[in-house]
């Protein structure tokens, strides 16, 4: 009766630990929406995240039901970001995925990526409009010039603050970050 019991008491909590893992990875799917980030990739991401082992793809298919073109695609694109790395078992010819654990790095990853992929684009752009119109007389003109200047001056520093805060040490950055919000 003891043995049965305890074989109750693992099943309960194997049930809850699976239902809170589920439930971290749906959120971290749906919250990824609004930072412009595909909910499968990222569910792909959450789910590695909290593996205690690397994983292979049909694996990370049949947890969160997807297809194969699916998980390919967004394990190749988590790999091309830096957050997720391909390793193999000797002995075996799977590939399996793992995601970086400690969140500090995969922060200054993240960061570091988003300025590459929206910030620097967006800065190259502001750059050009600006100076198109720098020797442009119409007030119209001279109204957009400034206003891209402006632009400019302030993704500049937002990239700047990037930079330094994805560059640091997390013992350096944090008393940095709260300075900066208080």
């Amino acid at each position: 009766m003891l043995q049965e019991t305890l074989t109750a008491a693992e099943t309960d909590r194997s049930d809850a630990f699976e239902t809170a893992r589920d439930e971290f990875v749906a959120q971290w799917g749906a919250i990824s929406s609004s930072w412009g980030i595909n909910r499968t990739m990222a569910q792909i991401h959450a789910l590695l995240l909290v593996s205690t082992e690397p994983m292979f793809t049909d694996q990370i298919m049949e947890q969160l039901e997807i297809s194969r073109g699916n998980a390919h695609s967004n394990l190749k694109e988590l790999v091309n970001w830096g957050i997720v790395k391909s390793v193999f078992k000797k002995g075996d010819r799977k590939e399996y995925f793992e995601a970086e654990k400690d969140v500090w790095r995969m922060f200054c990853t993240i960061t570091r990526e988003r300025k590459r992929r929206e910030i620097d684009p967006a800065l190259d752009v502001l750059k050009k409009c600006a100076d198109k119109t720098g020797d442009m007389e119409c007030p119209e003109c001279k109204a957009f010039h400034e206003q891209m200047k402006q632009l400019t001056e302030f993704v500049e520093m937002i990239s700047s603050l990037m930079d330094k805060l994805s560059g640091a040490e997390q013992n350096k950055a944090i008393p940095l970050a709260l300075k900066l919000l208080t």
